[in-house]
């Protein structure tokens, strides 16, 4: 019993020194990577400067040179990205302009045929000076010949709309 004791406290105490290690080399990590992240976002943060115009004084011919690149680079991108924009927008408008234009072929059709079409004049009532409609209803009535429709015409009265209707 007294072996299985000394057994387990030389396990725990080798498991102990080794987690003491671990924590030692994480926490080693940690700082190392911190310091790392931490003159990673000064260099971010210095470009970022230099980009907008700050701070290039201390800057040497190559970096200034870099720079110029940069910039250029960006600038021929921003230049597509409007071109692409551009373009797109103008080809939406010519589409609309061709839709716009058959629209008005077809009125124009439509007007052509309804100005070959005879018009008749209204009729004006004589007395009241207001146009006159001669209205027909005609329910499951066939023809039989001009007898019924004289008869219809006859028996309708003539129905007067006022002229400030009809415009």
């Amino acid at each position: 019993m007294v072996m299985i004791l000394e057994r387990y406290e030389q396990q725990h105490s080798n498991t102990e020194r080794e987690l003491n290690e671990t924590n030692h080399l994480s926490e080693e990590c940690w700082t190392l990577g911190h310091a790392k992240l931490k003159d990673r976002i000064d260099l971010l943060q210095r470009n970022q400067r230099n980009l907008m115009g700050e701070d290039i004084d201390s800057l040497n011919l190559k970096e200034l040179h870099n720079l110029e690149q940069q910039l250029e680079t960006a600038l021929r991108r921003l230049r597509l990205k409007k071109n692409r924009f551009m373009l797109d927008s103008v080809s939406e408008i010519q589409k609309k302009e061709k839709a716009l234009q058959d629209q008005n072929s077809l009125l124009l059709k439509k007007i052509k045929g309804k100005e070959k079409e005879p018009v008749e004049p209204p009729l004006v009532d004589q007395q009241t000076q207001q146009y006159v409609v001669p209205f027909q209803l005609n329910l499951g009535e066939t023809y039989q010949g001009g007898e019924i429709e004289e008869r219809q015409r006859q028996s309708q009265p003539l129905t007067v709309i006022p002229y400030w209707m009809l415009q």
